[in-house]
């Protein structure tokens, strides 16, 4: 069945009006989705049409140029740059110009048919259309690309729904209606009270409740800037959710965004939000939205583009990556999402886990979404970064959700630091020293953490537990696991703790946000101070003691990520023997302070202030792809949260039994075999696949265990079956060579 072309326009402009109308976007939005496709109405583009439409062909006769011409030449300047970018994606500026210029010379027979079209299909449409941009968004370059990218965002999911609509015989798009928040509101208070009630009793439930009624006072207030800065087992998770759904009641917002640094607290955290807030039969509130296979990958297919969610939902949980690569992405499938960041709550928890090189651009996306586009943000954290002593945060105002931080922290006092920084410990005597108590002692009381900072340290501690005879209390905790493999030993190792018997851990720092652990004794090695304070969250958590005991190493034989370099030795100058321990607030500040310092973020060289600079230059690519250099876009000075995007691999060998092994072996067979895989299939797959450096690529002792599961190669990106070794208790087995594979 055709779908009239003036319908599709009106369809798509009134769509895109009502996603931009709350962040002031509203009738720019119209006008764009009004030209988008325009220049369909050329007699050589419908002549095309005629003849593709019954095999399902491409027309290949470009409609974007016209469109574009006639935003840009009735007021809508660079705005324009929506137009001609709705199915390729925004380019920059200069590149955009030389593009537009070109298709309009090369096809003047087109341009002049469809602008003989035009009156007659939009009748309505204004010699000026400069009333529609806000004078704001034309002063300040920054702003007004933020605003290209809400709008545009706007128009490309109004395009898509508009079209899916009418292809699936809808008698409109689907767009679900706003929440009613004082009913979700309502619903969580319920369901926090309940389990709460199930929970046993603690020694600091008065200082959680303490945290959650603070917070939800603060949600009373208007929309801007908050920080949650509480000690670690306070229950933030819950608080922050508080404060976002009562917030977003009392500011009519539209949606609440949580997103968190790894796939491992999504889940967690949206298992959590699912029981609170989701209703048996109806549609659910919670949408979690991440995967380990890429789906907004320009080369991942058909397939994946369909699973692009557009966040349609009042309740988001998603990764770091994927809230801000969508944020600075330029792709329709990566887009169509980022307006429903305008008029929300977004809750960034364990905030200190940004990476430092994108810091800057992230931040000043977050201070224009705030003062500009009536967006909430709250940043959650028990390491709280000291963002405003950035020249981009240090004129924003904020507002504390927790008033007297330091007296908290006090009252939550529950360790004590020792630190065993001498030389010549190794990780053998580490893991001696955390077994001394085990040898004598048969109560719970001797239980004990170790984390450091490699997965080949972890299996060094693990297997030395294994040589002296406590094979039967140890366990291992590392990314060499697959997330289900990862989550049974969770599961094995808190039942225990909260029984009184006896364990010992070996973990890299996986295990320091979000995982609800509580050893009366923990030794962590060296690392940058939040990483340390984090780890001394998992001792004596629920306070029952009236001290955990947390150990600060450095052993001669341990490793670190190159990362971890610059940030110890700042590290070291601030904490230590003789210094401040972790948990001191004032000397935190300064730690932050020296390493934007030491990191040079504020130097105009620096990859973030690059970024800032294509951004004000309105240059989308080189934000999203890199700078061009003489051998094509530079990627490693684009936008990306995560560098090394690595090899996602599938590990049958971690499922529980033979049986979901073997089924997991069917499945991957499945998907090998179908044109287009199913995205439930892939989902399957999620909880056994963990991620592998690039590095991979360049040792064929490695990729010869490797079968391709998408495509026909092992490559950057992709998606494979692990056939090689898989140890029950430490996951994939690489001779210790292959460290640096593992991510």
């Amino acid at each position: 069945m055709w779908h009239s072309l003036e319908d599709h326009l009106r369809g798509t402009a009134t769509l895109a009006r009502r996603f931009a109308a709350p962040f002031g976007g509203g009738d720019l939005a119209y006008w764009l989705g009004l030209l988008h496709d325009c220049g369909k109405a050329s007699c050589a583009w419908q002549e095309r049409l005629s003849k593709v439409a019954a095999g399902g062909g491409r027309v290949g006769i470009d409609h974007k140029a016209f469109g574009t011409r006639v935003a840009w030449d009735r007021g809508l300047g660079r705005f324009a740059f929506g137009i001609f970018g709705h199915h390729g994606g925004l380019l920059d500026q200069g590149d955009f110009k030389k593009k537009l210029m070109a298709v309009l010379r090369d096809n003047p027979r087109n341009v002049a048919s469809a602008e003989a079209a035009l009156s007659r299909l939009l009748p309505d449409l204004p010699a000026d259309l400069s009333a529609a941009l806000p004078e704001r968004w034309q002063q300040d370059p920054l702003m007004g690309e933020m605003a290209l990218r809400l709008c545009y965002s706007a128009l490309v999911d109004a395009d898509g729904l508009d079209t899916h609509a009418h292809h699936h015989q809808l008698a409109a798009a689907r767009v679900r209606p706003d929440a009613d928040f004082s009913h979700l509101f309502a619903r969580f208070e319920r369901r926090r009270a309940e389990a709460l009630a199930q929970r046993p009793p603690s020694p600091i439930d008065g200082l959680r409740e303490q945290v959650y009624a603070e917070s939800l006072a603060a949600a009373e207030r208007p929309t801007g800037m908050f920080r949650l800065h509480a000690p670690t087992g306070v229950g933030k998770t819950l608080a922050a959710a508080g404060f976002a759904l009562r917030h977003a009641q009392r500011r009519d917002l539209r949606r609440v965004i949580v997103a968190v640094p790894f796939l491992t607290i999504t889940e967690q955290n949206a298992d959590v939000y699912r029981q609170m807030l989701d209703e048996d039969g109806a549609e659910p509130v919670v949408l979690e939205h991440h995967s380990q296979v890429d789906f907004d990958a320009p080369t991942a297919g058909r397939w994946a583009r369909q699973a692009a969610e557009n966040w349609d939902a009042p309740f988001v949980v998603t990764t770091f990556v994927r809230l801000f690569e969508s944020l600075y992405a330029r792709k329709p499938s990566a887009m169509r999402r980022v307006h429903r960041l305008a008029g929300s709550v977004i809750v960034l928890d364990e905030i200190q886990a940004l990476p430092h090189d994108m810091l800057v651009p992230i931040l000043d996306g977050l201070r224009l979404l705030v003062e500009h586009f009536g967006t909430t943000v709250l940043l959650s954290s028990a390491t709280q970064p000291d963002f405003w002593a950035l020249q981009t945060f240090e004129d924003l105002d904020r507002f504390e959700l927790v008033s007297e931080v330091s007296v908290l922290n006090e009252k939550m006092r529950r360790v004590s630091y020792e630190w065993r920084l001498d030389a010549g410990l190794t990780l053998a005597d580490i893991a001696d020293d955390a077994s001394v108590g085990l040898a004598a002692s048969g109560d719970g009381g001797a239980s004990a953490m170790v984390v450091v900072n490699t997965t080949a340290d972890a299996r060094t501690v693990y297997e030395r537990w294994q040589e002296e005879g406590f094979g039967d209390v140890a366990w291992h905790l590392s990314t060499r696991m697959c997330p289900a493999h990862r989550r049974r030993v969770l599961e094995v190792v808190i039942r225990r703790l909260r029984a009184g018997e006896r364990v010992l851990l070996a973990a890299t720092q996986l295990v320091e946000a979000g995982v609800d652990l509580d050893f009366p004794l923990v030794y962590r090695a060296m690392a940058p101070a939040d990483s340390l304070l984090q780890a001394a969250g998992r001792a004596n958590r629920e306070g029952r003691l009236e001290r955990g005991r947390v150990v600060i190493f450095a052993a001669s034989d341990g490793g670190q990520p190159k990362a971890y370099n610059k940030l110890v030795g700042v590290a070291k100058s601030c904490f230590g023997p003789g210094k401040a321990d972790p948990d001191d607030v004032k000397a935190l500040t300064s730690y932050y302070h020296r390493v934007y310092g030491a990191l040079n973020l504020e130097d105009s060289s620096h990859i973030g202030q690059r970024i800032q600079q294509a951004r004000e230059q309105w240059a989308f690519q080189t934000v999203s792809d890199g700078p061009m250099t003489d051998g094509g876009r530079d990627r490693k000075r684009a936008f990306r949260l995560i560098h090394d995007e690595g090899i996602s691999v599938v590990t049958p060998q971690g499922a529980l039994t033979d049986a979901e092994s073997g089924a997991l072996v069917d499945l991957i067979e499945k998907i090998r075999a179908a044109p287009v895989p199913d995205l439930h299939d892939l989902r399957q797959l999620q909880a056994y696949t963990t991620t592998v450096h690039s590095g991979v690529l360049r040792n064929p002792e490695v990729t010869a265990y490797m079968r391709p599961i998408l495509g026909d190669e092992v490559q950057l990106g992709g998606l494979v079956e692990w056939i090689g070794g898989y140890d029950e208790a430490t996951g994939i087995t690489f001779d210790p060579s292959f460290e640096e594979f593992v991510l």
